[in-house]
């Protein structure tokens, strides 16, 4: 069972306080450990604490000679070890070597690969395996676990821990993907690296720092909600100007905590700084629900500050648009679950080399997490297969609308060039549903929908005079209409 759920289900369990380091500790980086994948063609760098002025040492297997580094005065030292690019087909195991005076740390059984940071909220941190009555594990999961043996796939799963501040260090281990731990994997994570490894054939490392129930803003750091009047005044002003700015932050999970601005960040961001990636993963919003005015603001500050702390340039960001859901309200009017996904959408379009994945064919209206995960890894995975490994002709995406036009009684629905794969179809045979139109009193009703060639035609017997289209604007309408691939258009609306 997932520590992390088992925290945020019972909200009475207790962490272990993160190690305290004195400056005169030999320590490697937190994720410097046996069974890590490192990124290909990336410098890794090596680092951690060790007494100041003393020597540290590194050798790594696929290089020749020793590096040196001394450390500070505070004890802090780095070297950048400069990493080849992987063979596909291969995974041979590599060591690294690093000293310090009369000490040597032996990093055993380092793949050469791809890593990707995976991170959000409950979504993203849901395991294969069942935590009952809360989660029912992935569809299939009996299956899924027993043929998961995957040696060239490693997990680093991140523990849950809070701070007021940002941290240097936190705590996880590496874990080799076999039917064994992978039910404790993140489902999205490893059907997302499974994909990737049997295109690919390349090593998989999988970073996950995830919390269920967490708020964007809690993975966003002060400086950068302080640079953001906005976001200032909408999330740290409630908090510093209240008897909360005085808490003592301290490892144990509550629902305050990880909706707080900056805690995760400082305890779960920030200690992972100096990895090497290939891209992050992001699945989160359902605690950000109302928030669908802002949220485009929130995350776009959230992407740059995370690309500036990795310093990698503009990291690739691939995320999942979150799913319908009816929020115990059953109301097929409401829709501000659709603003909110119309947020993320609009993502795109702020931030370079983001992109994302829609789930509206494959919820469950009655459980806030659904069970197909399979599906939003594949769809990631192909996200990245299209955008970063040169399959530049993969159909990665649905249908996006373009353009409407009025003809008479019927509303034409044109859509862009690079979404309509093989074609519009639907996944049941059926007729496309959850198009509504609108006259001019702005009133919506629903819309018998034609698919005819590229374009969707629709009538309704209430509407004479059609103007607008809204299409799966409301909070958890579980489609069918998309391109002839199987992925699902985006929920749009064209005006009002």
């Amino acid at each position: 069972m997932s520590s992390k759920i088992k925290q945020i289900a019972g909200l009475t369990l207790f962490l272990i306080p993160a190690f305290q380091v004195t400056a005169q500790s030999f320590r490697l980086g937190t994720e410097l450990q046996s069974n890590m994948v490192i990124q290909q063609n990336k410098p890794l760098l090596v680092w951690g604490d060790a007494a100041p002025g003393s020597i540290v040492e590194v050798q790594a297997d696929w290089t020749a000679g020793w590096q040196k580094d001394t450390a500070d005065n505070k004890g802090h030292w780095q070297l950048q070890v400069p990493v080849p690019a992987a063979i596909p087909g291969e995974a041979n195991p590599q060591n690294l070597r690093v000293r310090n005076n009369d000490k040597e740390l032996n990093i055993q059984n380092v793949l050469i690969g791809d890593v990707w940071f995976c991170s959000g909220q409950s979504n993203m941190d849901m395991q294969l395996k069942p935590f009952l009555p809360w989660l029912l594990g992935t569809m299939h999961y009996q299956q899924e676990i027993a043929n998961a043996y995957f040696p060239a796939i490693r997990l680093f799963d991140l523990e849950t821990n809070f701070s007021a501040t940002p941290l240097r260090y936190g705590k996880g281990q590496w874990t080799i993907c076999s039917p064994q731990t992978v039910p404790d994997f993140s489902a999205v994570a490893y059907f997302f690296a499974r994909d990737l490894y049997l295109k690919r054939r390349i090593p998989i490392g999988l970073v996950v720092s995830s919390i269920g129930a967490s708020t964007a803003q809690a993975w966003t750091s002060r400086d950068s909600l302080q640079a953001d009047r906005i976001l200032n005044e909408k999330y740290l002003y409630p908090y510093d100007t209240s008897a909360r700015a005085k808490e003592v932050i301290d490892a144990t999970v509550t629902f305050d905590k990880v909706a707080r601005p900056t805690l995760l960040y400082n305890a779960m961001i920030h200690p992972l700084r100096h990895i090497s990636l290939s891209g992050f993963l992001w699945y989160q919003g359902e605690s950000n629900r109302h928030d669908g005015a802002i949220y485009t603001r929130l995350m776009a500050a959230m992407i740059r500050n995370w690309r500036n702390l990795f310093g990698q340039g503009d990291l690739p960001f691939y995320y999942v648009q979150v799913a319908p859901y009816n929020w115990q309200e059953n109301n097929p009017e409401a829709f501000e679950y659709a603003v909110l996904r119309e947020a993320q959408s609009a993502i795109r379009s702020v931030v370079p080399a983001a992109e994302m994945v829609v789930t509206m064919d494959i919820a469950d209206p009655n459980d806030i997490h659904p069970r197909n995960k399979q599906d939003v890894g594949y769809r990631l995975a192909q996200i990245a297969l299209a955008k970063q490994y040169g399959f530049n002709s993969l159909v990665h995406k649905g249908p996006e609308y373009e353009s409407v036009q009025t003809k008479k009684d019927t509303l034409i629905v044109s859509f862009k060039m690079n979404g309509l794969g093989s074609g519009l179809g639907t996944s049941d045979g059926q007729a496309p549903q959850h198009f509504y139109v609108a006259g001019k009193d702005k009133k919506f009703y629903p819309a018998t929908a034609t698919i005819r060639n590229n374009q969707v035609l629709l009538l309704s017997d209430k509407v004479k005079n059609p103007i607008a289209v809204r299409y799966a604007f409301t909070n958890y309408p579980v489609t069918n209409f998309g391109n002839i691939e199987g992925f699902p258009a985006l929920p749009f609306r064209s005006s009002f």
